[in-house]
């Protein structure tokens, strides 16, 4: 194949129609699927997760979740504008690329890779965690879980879009229900003051159990508030991978910005009631500090152990509608950035029957289930479950928080320089908006290198961003194939539709 010149130092490969054929995908979703799909991903962080927060206090956890939802707000509706005016697959690359050319949209892509594949591994962990505590296994046996977990979804998520979907749908709507009967089943139990504000000071400045409650809503001042921004991310991270889904999608241009806005409101619902209900009742802030079961946790509180166990059976869907939704993501994710060469362009082959990313889902499966077994041999189960799990989550919350930064500054750059391409919609908070997205970010960003308790996962995640950047400037620059993606960017709006 010969090379195609491009700009800012990158060369193209020529390719035929048949490295297309290829690498098809098959067009299903609707808005009811694409909403299940955002909603999907993120409710996993309404059964665990979150929590995690609540040691900084529950007044800094609801701040923190306050802050964070102006993000997402900010950053949804600069998506809802986005996606539909570039509808291709590649999300987050996409738009990056047509507003910062190729190097900008590789270091979203690889930001938001990182996201991508780590948290899936965050929240087979939490399933994990549920199905040990219900069945009552050792911690040794978790890895097991991971295994299994990884294997089935990986399995669903090979045969086809439209079992994709439909398992998508069914588990969401299932996890949405079990949120509900536990929000209804709370309120006779709810005593705010004992429970949600059972953190206080001790007289060595650490953080103690208060008994009886009536604790400060705020322990640790705005060091606890900043502190708590990364767990309040879990409340919401994944809705932006909707527009991954736009090659699928039967009509992205109208039903994208509708899936994203639905989805989102859905889960600021979500995310503000189980913030509630679930530190309004025992064990409360203190207790559920630490868990990996927040929800079963409060079950228990409600109907003890043996009916808890069984709600958890229907609890555990939550996170199984998340894992499935993102696994679904990160096939996309690297398929995209594959098929334009940013990756080995072998992993974006698609399956002849299915229409499927088969290959960029076993390989983004393989790293996932590699990262955790790292960290689970370097610090052990005996470090506790939860440090594992926090470790995970902050590593993929540096992902998406750049991947964040990036696509609020590709928001501002396309409203500026390519005003001229159709925009179906148009976010109404504009530039304000996109900046918002862009603030918040930077200071998670800030704090979550400055804690040390996480600092060197994250380090981690950093270091490996670095060797990924070096590995684009010394090979991948030179092997990029004219996408949808970038015959969009290159020529302004003017082509790139989906081959």
């Amino acid at each position: 194949m010969s090379d195609i010149k491009g700009t800012h130092g990158v060369s193209y490969k020529a390719v035929d129609d048949q490295y297309f054929q290829k690498r098809g995908l098959r067009r299903y979703a609707g808005v009811f699927s694409l909403w299940a799909l955002g909603v999907g991903a993120v409710i996993s962080g309404d059964f665990s997760g979150w929590n995690f927060g609540l040691g900084f206090g529950w007044g800094s956890m609801f701040v923190a979740a306050i802050i964070i939802t102006v993000m997402y707000l900010g950053l949804t509706y600069s998506i809802a504008e986005m996606s539909p005016a570039l509808p291709h697959t590649g999300g987050a690359y996409s738009f990056a690329r047509s507003a910062m050319g190729p190097w900008g949209g590789f270091v979203t892509g690889i930001a938001e890779n990182i996201e991508y594949i780590l948290t899936p591994a965050v929240i087979v962990f939490f399933i994990g965690s549920y199905v040990g505590a219900i069945l009552g296994t050792d911690a040794a046996i978790q890895p097991l879980y991971w295994v299994i977990g990884y294997l089935v979804f990986l399995g669903l998520n090979l045969f086809g879009v439209e079992l994709s979907f439909r398992v998508t749908v069914v588990v969401t709507l299932v996890a949405l229900a079990v949120l509900a009967v536990f929000f209804v089943s709370a309120i006779p139990s709810i005593d705010f003051s004992r429970w949600a504000l059972n953190i206080g000071v001790g007289p060595d400045g650490t953080m103690v159990a208060l008994p009886e409650g009536g604790g400060p809503w705020f322990p640790d001042g705005v060091h606890g508030v900043l502190g708590a921004l990364p767990f309040a991310v879990w409340l919401f991270l994944a809705i932006e991978q909707l527009p991954l889904a736009a090659e699928e999608a039967v009509d992205p241009k109208r039903d994208m910005p509708r899936g994203i806005l639905l989805g989102i409101f859905t889960l600021i619902f979500t995310g503000f009631g189980v913030l509630f209900f679930n530190a309004s009742i025992g064990p409360g802030s203190w207790g559920l500090k630490e868990s990996g079961e927040p929800l079963l946790d409060g079950f228990r509180t409600i109907y003890g152990t043996d009916i808890a166990n069984l709600l958890s059976l229907a609890a555990i869907l939550g996170l199984i509608a998340s894992f499935h939704a993102i696994m679904y993501a990160f096939g996309r994710q690297i398929y995209s950035l594959s098929r334009a060469g940013y990756f080995p362009r072998g992993l974006s082959i698609t399956h002849g029957t299915h229409k499927t990313p088969y290959l960029a889902l076993i390989f983004g499966s393989l790293v996932g289930l590699g990262v955790m077994l790292v960290i689970w041999f370097l610090y052990g189960a005996e470090t506790g479950g939860a440090f594992i799990g926090a470790a995970l989550l902050n590593m993929a919350v540096f992902g998406a928080m750049l991947s964040y930064v990036y696509q609020g500054i590709s928001f501002i750059l396309l409203r500026i320089n390519m005003p001229h391409i159709e925009r179906p919609f148009r976010s109404p908070f504009g530039i304000p908006g996109a900046l918002a997205t862009i603030l918040i970010g930077l200071v998670t960003i800030y704090f979550q290198i400055t804690d040390p308790a996480f600092r060197a996962p994250v380090i981690a995640v950093a270091i490996y961003y670095a060797v990924m950047i070096l590995y684009f400037a010394l090979i991948g620059r030179h092997h990029l194939v004219l996408s949808p993606e970038e015959e969009f960017a290159m020529t302004k709006g003017a082509s790139g539709g989906a081959h």
